[in-house]
């Protein structure tokens, strides 16, 4: 607020009023998927804007009730809450003071870096198997057919059975309501699509007067602003909420750091990953002690913002100040919502989550990655969403092992008119130094590399010895190191290079090593490699390397 400018002010009203109207509805919607009053979706709003907009590092993320962390408090606290509402409340509030915990754990212990794990792939088909599944979780309401189930695929069980019950007034409100949201992005984007919707949608019933006819509304609402409580359940209960709770914590801070980056590159802002984890942390705390449930970011509600004209956190501000208008002032006209209108705005938002052009941009650039995403949509569909997170997680952080684990891994040599040392491969006219093994393996040294390291590095030397000898020239004599790329090593990999150096000993081969960074140098000052290799087999450049090599024939 010290360099705020006032030109701002005018984008970051509008913006905040804009952003209200799709959020009302929205979440509500979204209070309905955790199973919870639609009224609860406007006080989880309430409790996350304004600790955002104090704590967070993004000046436009929208944070409050989302799709995906809604339905991973439905799938949490279902199955224990044993039908019983009031638990069922309760246990909601539980979960998001665990969640709001967790994240202020990870900014304690600084564990900002996790957000660097998610590859993009493993993101983009996670995403796509939770709209699968928000979609399909909505057709109890766009049918009026009676659901139940703790699992998506438990409730479309028992929307096959109960079919008999589908309510043709219910699908033709919903179905008229998604086409008018269709419609309206077409042609009218900028406007309050989904405020438009509803209030359309109640008109109709109202005028229609379609409740009669088995047309579902919200119902009365209760009255004023939420309240300060402090959910009591057992230890017991607690105990077992925590393991998922890290779940939904790992969902909840992906969502909002990912989406917070995405739209600060766009605004040429810097978003502090760590910092995240606090105000994310802090939300979740304000939401439990206010009877809702976990929140995040809306990536929807961001970009909403973003079209208005926000340019701080104080778009959100205002937003806060108009939901608290809404709930002391127009409750009546939130009740007549249909539940069908809300179903169907689950049902337009999830379709837009899916990232159609990705799939298509992954299956052109690799196919491995366009399989990782695959898997995991596969992931979410098929082990229910909590499971599905872990699938995410593990293809993300497996995906990371094994690049670096099989690395990339050259032979260099000398390219006519190209200054330098280059991969054998790249050139068809390159040519080794006689009697010289020029080796380069492109990543650290660790535990999960050590022996195809060592086993790679023995294959190059072999397959120069066998080039030699077929061309009658001089056998290699050093296998010199180009080690810029290994910057760290851990014991098991200092362990594998002693292997190595031991090996060419025996074969009459001097391992030499170039362009060692002073990390890596003290590491293997540690173990003694400096000391087996000598400090005259250690230089600071490839060429000074070669020279010394080329010193030895004179």
């Amino acid at each position: 607020m010290r360099h705020y400018q006032r030109a701002w002010l005018r984008g970051d009203i509008i913006a905040g009023l804009t952003v209200t109207a799709y959020l009302v509805p929205q979440v509500m919607a979204y209070a309905q998927i955790a199973g919870l009053p639609p009224v609860v979706g406007l006080w989880a709003a309430l409790a996350s804007l304004p600790i955002y907009a104090l704590l967070g590092s993004s000046r436009q993320l929208s944070v409050g009730p989302e799709s995906t962390t809604a339905l991973l408090a439905a799938s949490v606290v279902a199955p224990l809450a044993l039908g019983d509402p009031g638990r069922y409340a309760t246990l909601a509030a539980t979960l998001a003071l665990i969640v709001g915990a967790l994240c202020l754990g990870a900014w304690a212990l600084h564990l900002g870096v996790l957000a660097d794990l998610f590859s993009r792939p493993v993101l983009v088909g996670y995403m796509a198997g939770v709209a699968v599944i928000l979609m399909l979780t909505q057709l109890s309401k766009l049918t009026g057919i009676t659901a139940t189930g703790t699992t998506f695929i438990d409730e479309m069980s028992s929307l096959w059975i109960n079919r008999a019950q589908w309510s043709w007034p219910t699908f033709a409100l919903a179905s008229g309501v998604l086409l008018l949201m269709v419609l309206l992005a077409k042609f009218a984007p900028r406007l309050p699509i989904p405020l438009i919707a509803v209030v359309v949608s109640a008109v109709v019933v109202a005028v229609f007067d379609l409740s009669q006819h088995g047309i579902a509304v919200i119902g009365e609402i209760p009255e004023g602003l939420p309240t300060f409580a402090i959910p009591s359940i057992s230890g017991s209960t607690a105990s077992s909420m925590f393991f998922p709770a890290v779940g939904v914590a790992i969902v909840a801070y992906t969502d909002n750091v990912l989406t917070a980056r995405a739209f600060s590159r766009r605004a040429g802002h810097t978003i502090d990953a760590n910092q995240e984890f606090l105000a994310l942390g802090a939300a979740n705390i304000s939401a439990g002690f206010l009877q809702s449930f976990p929140v995040s970011s809306s990536a929807s509600r961001t970009v909403i913002g973003e079209q208005s004209g926000s340019k701080t956190q104080l778009n959100s501000l205002f937003t806060w100040v108009a939901v608290i208008a809404i709930l002391i002032f127009f409750r009546p006209a939130l009740a007549a919502f249909p539940t069908a209108a809300l179903g169907a705005i689950v049902v337009y938002a999830a379709w837009r989550l899916i990232e159609w052009k990705e799939f298509g941009r992954l299956w052109q650039f690799s196919r491995t990655e366009f399989a990782i995403a695959v898997i995991a949509v596969l992931g979410v569909l098929l082990f229910n969403i909590l499971y599905g997170v872990l699938v995410a997680v593990g293809l993300s952080v497996a995906l990371m092992l094994w690049r670096v684990a099989r690395p990339h891994a050259a032979v260099l040599g000398f390219v006519p008119n190209v200054a330098g040392m280059h991969d054998l491969a790249d050139f068809s006219d390159a040519v080794t130094e006689p009697g010289l093994v020029a080796f380069r393996y492109d990543s650290p040294l660790f535990f999960a590399n050590a022996e195809d390291f060592r086993v790679r590095a023995l294959g190059a030397l072999a397959e120069q010895q066998r080039r030699a000898e077929t061309h009658h020239e001089e056998l290699p004599r050093w296998f010199l190191l180009n080690a810029e790329a290994n910057v760290d090593i851990d014991l098991t990999a200092a362990d594998a290079l002693e292997d190595l150096r031991a090996t060419l000993e025996t074969k009459q081969v001097v391992l030499v090593l170039a362009r060692v960074k002073h990390e890596l140098f003290e590491d293997l000052q540690k173990v003694g490699l400096v000391d087996r290799i000598g400090l005259d087999h250690i230089f600071p450049t490839m060429p000074t390397a070669v020279a010394a090599f080329r010193a030895t024939k004179r």
